[in-house]
C-alpha cells in the first residue's frame, strides 16, 4: 500500500514538473524564438524599406548581441541581488516591452538602441530561466534534469512556429508593415507571461548559484565548452540572420519560405526534447560536439544546392539540432561543477555565445557586401560550425567520472 502511494507521488511529482518546465519554456520562447530568430523573418522587408545594407542588417542583429553580452555578464549578480525568479519575471516583462518598442521607432540610431537594451533583458531571461529549469526536478538522475532543461529550450522552437504565424499574418504580404510585425511579436510575449509567472511560483528559489563570478579552476574545467560555444554562437547566427534572404536571392518563394520558417520551429521543437534525455548520458564534450557537427551539416544544405529539397533538408537537420546546444552546454556545466557555480558557469558560457553572436553577422555581412553576393557570406555558418565542433571534442570528462 505504502509503496503504491509512493509510486502516485512519484508520477504526481512528474508531472508538476513536466508542466512547470513547459510553463517556463515562455521565456526561452521570448528570449531567443520572438526576440532574436524572428529577426531573419523581419530583416528583408526591414532592408526593402528601410534601404540597409547587410553590413546594418547584420549590425542591429550585433547590437541584440552587444546587449546580450551585458546581459550574460549581469545575470548572476542580478539573481544574487533580486533573486532567481524575480530577475527572471522583470527581464521577461522589458523584453516583450522592447518587441514592441522596435516597431514603434523606423530610424536606424532608435532601433540600435532598442535591439541593444532588448539585448540585455533577453539575456537575463534566458540565463535565469535555465538555472531555473536545472532547479525544477529534485531527482539527482542527470537524465532527468537533461530533460527539464530541454524541455525549457524547446520553448526556442515554439517561438520560432509562433512568429511564423503571426509575422506574416500581421504583414500581410506589405513590406513596409514589418513594425506591425515586430508590434505581433511584442504581444504574443506579453500573452507568455502569466504562464511564466505560474511556473515560477512552483520553483524553490535555488539554493546557492548566485555567485557572480567564476573561479580559474573551475573555468578551467569548461574551457573547451566554452571557446566552443562562442565559436558554436557565431555559426548558428549567422544562419538564423541571413537564411531567409539567402533562399529568396536562390528565388523560393514567400510562400515556401513561410513553410521553411515552420518546418524549422516545429522540428527544433520536437527534437530538443528528444536531445535532453541523449545529451544526459553522453561524456565530456561528446554532446555538443554531436550538436556542433549536425549544425555544420544542415547550413551545408542550401549552400552546396538550392531549391525546395534543400531547403527543407537543411529545415529538418539544422533546426533538429540548432536548439540542443544551451541544453548540451547546460548539461555540462551542471556535470563539471557544483551547483553553487551554476549560474556564474551558466552566464560565463552565455557570454561567450553572446560575443559569437556579435561577430557573427557582421562578418557574414561584411563578406557578402564585398563580394556582392549573400551566399558569400553564409558559409561563415558552417565554418565556425565546424571548428566549434572539433574545439569541444576536447572537452574532458568530470573526475568523478559522472559525465
Amino acid at each position: 500500500m505504502e509503496s503504491s502511494q509512493a509510486v502516485d507521488r512519484s508520477s504526481g511529482d512528474a508531472r508538476i514538473e513536466f508542466a512547470t518546465a513547459i510553463a517556463l519554456s515562455t521565456g526561452a520562447a521570448l528570449a531567443l524564438g520572438l526576440s532574436r530568430f524572428s529577426y531573419a523573418l523581419l530583416l528583408p522587408p526591414m532592408q526593402a524599406d528601410l534601404a540597409l545594407s547587410y553590413v546594418q542588417a547584420g549590425a542591429l542583429n550585433t547590437a541584440n548581441g552587444v546587449g546580450y553580452i551585458a546581459g550574460a555578464l549581469s545575470a548572476p549578480w542580478a539573481a544574487s541581488r533580486w533573486g532567481a525568479k524575480r530577475t527572471f519575471l522583470a527581464a521577461f516583462l522589458l523584453s516583450a516591452l522592447a518587441l514592441l518598442a522596435t516597431g514603434v521607432f523606423a530610424e536606424f540610431t532608435m532601433l540600435f538602441l532598442v535591439r541593444t537594451l532588448g539585448g540585455v533583458s533577453t539575456a537575463h531571461t534566458f540565463v535565469i530561466g535555465a538555472f531555473l529549469a536545472a532547479a525544477i526536478s529534485r531527482s539527482s538522475d542527470p537524465r532527468r534534469r537533461g530533460t527539464m532543461v530541454g524541455i525549457y529550450v524547446a520553448g526556442v522552437g515554439v517561438g520560432i512556429l509562433l512568429a511564423g504565424f503571426a509575422v506574416p499574418i500581421a504583414m500581410n504580404g506589405v513590406a513596409a508593415r514589418w513594425p506591425d510585425g515586430w508590434i505581433a511579436l511584442g504581444g504574443l510575449g506579453l500573452a507568455g507571461l502569466p504562464m511564466a509567472a505560474w511556473a515560477v511560483r512552483g520553483i524553490r528559489e535555488p539554493a546557492g548559484g548566485n555567485s557572480p563570478l567564476l573561479g580559474l579552476p573551475a573555468f578551467r574545467r569548461i574551457a573547451p565548452t566554452f571557446f566552443g560555444y562562442g565559436l558554436f554562437g557565431a555559426g548558428y547566427v549567422g544562419y538564423m540572420t541571413f537564411i531567409i534572404a539567402l533562399l529568396g536571392s536562390q528565388g523560393i518563394s514567400d510562400t515556401r519560405m513561410t513553410s521553411f520558417w515552420m518546418v524549422l520551429g516545429l522540428v527544433s521543437a520536437i527534437s530538443t526534447l528528444v536531445w535532453g534525455r541523449v545529451l544526459g548520458a553522453l561524456r565530456g564534450g561528446l554532446g555538443p560536439t554531436i550538436v556542433f557537427a549536425t549544425a555544420t551539416v544542415g547550413t551545408l544544405a542550401v549552400l552546396v544546392s538550392s531549391g525546395p529539397v534543400a531547403m527543407f533538408v537543411s529545415a529538418v537537420i539544422f533546426g533538429g539540432s540548432f536548439l540542443a546546444g544551451p541544453t548540451a552546454i547546460t548539461i555540462v556545466a551542471q556535470r563539471q561543477l557544483p551547483a553553487s557555480d551554476w549560474t556564474a558557469a551558466i552566464s560565463l558560457l552565455t557570454l561567450s555565445f553572446a560575443l559569437g553572436q556579435t561577430v557573427g553577422p557582421l562578418i557574414a555581412g561584411a563578406v557578402s557586401d564585398i563580394a556582392g553576393d549573400i551566399s558569400a557570406g553564409f558559409w561563415v555558418s558552417p565554418v565556425f560550425l565546424g571548428a566549434a565542433a572539433l574545439v569541444n571534442a576536447l572537452q574532458k570528462p568530470s573526475d568523478d567520472g559522472t559525465i
